[in-house]
């Protein structure tokens, strides 16, 4: 399908196609998962607590499943998604990306389960304490939006390459607007909340163009993006029961943001897409036409993002951290045994 002919509310078919979203019991990876899901896709989803991965569970059944079996997409299609013919299924998965040892365990389970055209690394920390906090013996924020991401794709990496899929990191409008190089990637030295945040997503979208370099250099055939959903949020966002059920207090706030924001739905659209865009090559970075809202556009990463000096180094942090090396020579062998 052509770039100019990509349509957010009517993808391409993606049934026989596998995909794992990472934080899909709310917000963006939600919505994310009922998109691929309304197209035919197969789609783990993962979340740490198991109360909110049955709501969400239930919530794909209710609005994509039962009304496609019912013939109707009136409730499936919240945000005006078109329904395709036979929607795809989904399964559950508990993974917590601020813990090593559940991320062993979910990708251990994972794979088993055959290959995946697609990774998508969601899951994380939005509103950081205000104070600094360790995990595992990590800086909360870095833990979860980072190291968990780095070492999950590593362990998952022979399962998207041998059938050629791809990752897509999730970055942030804010390492567009100012230079947050993280010399301290875990502020063990002056922690603000909004440093760990930004920090983490510089790192993240360094990390996932680093990714795609250096598999491509070792002729591994996994893409790998980034995306951002611009200034996506709940209040502007349909109501599902169980995954977004915002205050009235919260919708009014939102609404007053309306020229400047859209909802989580058009926000994972961006995300969707360097999923699933057939025509999309490793390597970009994706987001709103208008950085804050709009279709999905490439667009260009900051200078530092683009570093590959910065992006050596983190990569060198996140191995020592996570004592994950990728295995890109066996990801490569896994592929040519299938050719």
């Amino acid at each position: 399908m052509a770039r100019t002919a990509w349509d957010p509310r009517r993808l391409p078919d993606l049934t026989g196609r596998r995909y794992l979203v990472t934080g899909s019991t709310r917000g963006l990876g939600y919505f994310a998962t009922e998109q691929l899901v309304r197209a035919g896709a197969h789609v783990i989803l993962t979340g740490r607590n198991p109360n909110r991965l049955a709501a969400a569970h239930a919530a794909i059944e209710r609005r994509v499943l039962d009304a496609a079996a019912r013939g109707s997409g009136a409730e499936a299609a919240g945000g005006g998604e078109a329904r395709h013919p036979t929607s795809g299924s989904l399964e559950t998965l508990l993974l917590d990306t601020s813990n090593f040892g559940s991320i062993r365990a979910a990708a251990a389970t994972a794979r088993t389960r055959g290959p995946l055209h697609g990774l998508l690394l969601n899951a994380g920390i939005v509103h950081p304490p205000r104070t600094r906090q360790t995990v595992g013996g990590h800086e909360l924020v870095f833990a979860t939006n980072v190291l968990g991401h780095f070492s999950l794709a590593g362990e998952l990496l022979q399962n998207l390459a041998v059938v050629g899929g791809r990752m897509v990191w999730i970055g942030s409008m804010s390492t567009l607007l100012g230079d947050h190089e993280p010399v301290d990637p875990e502020l063990v030295n002056d922690y603000t909340p909004w440093r760990a945040y930004v920090q983490s997503k510089v790192a993240t979208t360094v990390l996932g163009l680093e990714a795609d370099r250096r598999l491509r250099e070792a002729g591994v055939p996994v893409a790998s993006l980034v995306a951002h959903p611009g200034y996506a949020i709940s209040g502007r966002t349909a109501g599902v029961r169980g995954v977004n059920e915002p205050s009235r207090m919260t919708r009014f706030i939102d609404n007053l943001q309306a020229p400047i924001s859209q909802s989580k739905e058009h926000g994972a659209h961006a995300l969707v897409r360097a999923l699933a865009d057939a025509d999309i090559e490793g390597g970009q970075f994706w987001g709103p036409r208008y950085l804050v809202h709009g279709t999905p556009h490439r667009t260009t990463p900051a200078k530092l993002l683009r570093d590959p000096a910065l992006g050596t180094r983190l990569w060198d942090y996140c191995e020592n951290a996570t004592r994950v090396r990728w295995p890109f020579e066996k990801a490569a062998r896994a592929r040519r045994r299938l050719r």
